[in-house]
């Protein structure tokens, strides 16, 4: 019996879940074992797992769970450096050279655990079969337009905290900006789940970015379009090929270009297409001021679809349902690719 245990999220501001109580409930019907952890952060309530026939249990109890239970959440875990023996769905950012994921996988081999990294869920044509990724992009190009507002305002991108849905977020942006020309702005990986949902955002505030993929960066840059526009959206996946869209050296040059918004947001890597800076931005700092004269900010918020938590974990549930429906297969097809790759990364 396929036992799947839904861990309570413990990173700050993490309010989403992987999956819904319609979910447990056609998992169960399959024959699955489900188990929940108790959340006092989770969008979803515990009750409806409960009235479905999940099984309850206290946060952070899966540590103790059964060696099989396979341990499905989002985001982190804990670091404090403890063997992990069991396998494990989540996102664990470990495959790009970032420091704490090379730390995380560490961690897997002194326990003999493994990682099935929801990054890595392909199909056979190498397609991510589920991903926060457009409602990153929305929520992302929202946040950035409110930063370059506030900018016009001789401030800062305030705190932000969750929109009740869509609706509220882009009522919102439309109010600050309301009395301003548009700005002008610029996509990288406009095609992308990320990008569109970027475009989207945009165009709902009545903004027409300019919208770039492979083949405008084919020529792996320079790239001065970028800086000739107000706003710049990352929205590529880095990785060893991907060129450098705003070099270090652009930031003291002329420039229109007043905020970036790196959707995609790995400052870590080895590959970080925007290496002027180093670390992620937060709810209660939405950016990072890297030039005052003109002003220059990055909002690097990692965590963006958490701040509309429930339609993008509706979102994600219904993509990844079909997937775990198929955990008694584990060997096989997206699994088996996903326990490949982390094979690879740590023989």
């Amino acid at each position: 019996m396929v036992h799947l245990w839904v861990r309570a999220e413990e990173r700050e501001n993490e309010r989403r879940v992987g999956l819904v109580p319609e979910g447990a409930e056609a998992l169960m019907e399959r024959g699955f074992r489900v188990t929940v952890e108790e959340s006092p952060d989770r969008i979803i309530p515990i009750e409806p797992y409960r009235e479905v026939g999940a099984e309850i249990v206290p946060r952070g109890s899966w540590r103790e769970a059964p060696e099989e239970a396979l341990i499905y959440g989002l985001k982190e875990l804990p670091e404090d450096g403890a063997p992990l023996r069991h396998r494990h769905i989540m996102f664990g950012h470990a495959y790009k050279g970032q420091s704490a994921g090379q730390a995380l996988l560490r961690r897997f081999k002194a326990g003999g655990g493994a990682l099935l990294d929801l990054e890595y869920l392909t199909d056979a044509s190498g397609r991510r079969v589920a991903a926060f990724g457009y409602w990153a992009g929305f929520v992302g190009a929202a946040v950035t337009l409110k930063a370059w507002a506030a900018g016009l305002r001789g401030a800062m991108c305030p705190p932000v905290r969750e929109w009740e849905d869509q609706g509220d977020l882009v009522d919102d942006v439309r109010a600050d900006l309301d009395g301003h020309a548009r700005p002008r702005a610029l996509i990288v990986g406009a095609l992308g789940r990320v990008g569109t949902g970027a475009g989207d955002m945009c165009e709902q505030v009545g903004i027409a970015p300019i919208r770039w993929d492979m083949a405008e960066t084919a020529s792996g840059g320079p790239f001065p379009e970028i800086l000739a526009q107000e706003l710049f959206f990352n929205c590529v996946l880095a990785g060893p090929h991907t060129p450098v869209f705003v070099p270090r050296e652009s930031v003291a040059g002329p420039r229109s270009l007043a905020v970036i918004g790196d959707i995609s947001c790995d400052p870590t890597s080895d590959f970080n297409p925007i290496p002027i800076y180093d670390s992620v931005t937060s709810w209660d700092d939405p950016v990072h001021r890297v030039a005052d004269d003109p002003v220059l900010d990055v909002m690097a918020i990692d965590n963006l679809p958490s701040l509309l938590p429930k339609e993008s974990s509706e979102d994600f549930a219904a993509q990844m349902l079909p997937h775990l429906l198929r955990l008694d297969e584990i060997g096989a097809g997206v699994w088996g690719r996903a326990a490949k790759t982390f094979k690879e990364h740590t023989e």
